[in-house]
């Protein structure tokens, strides 16, 4: 069970440490969301998080030079508006 706790002139979430551990919460930046009268908590989703140092080792495990180093810097933070 989680509790509200008055934090300055607001109110935080105290959330039991087996929770968290198992929703693998710790250190992450979390996100809120209505759902049916209620409160829905997940860690926010870094997009492509670790694609950039992938698409280096194979690159560099070819021989080849990052062809587009412009792209793989480039600060895309989510997928949405993107057709597949």
């Amino acid at each position: 069970m989680a509790h509200l706790v008055k934090i300055g002139n607001s109110q935080g979430i105290r959330i039991p440490k087996p929770l968290i551990e198992q929703a693998q919460l710790e250190g992450k930046e979390l996100k809120f969301k209505l759902v049916n009268g209620g409160l829905l908590i997940f860690p926010e989703k870094e997009a492509r998080r670790g694609w950039k140092t992938a698409i280096e080792q194979i690159i560099a495990a070819h021989g080849n030079e990052v062809p587009d180093k412009e792209w793989l810097d480039s600060s895309l933070t989510s997928d949405e508006g993107l057709e597949w």
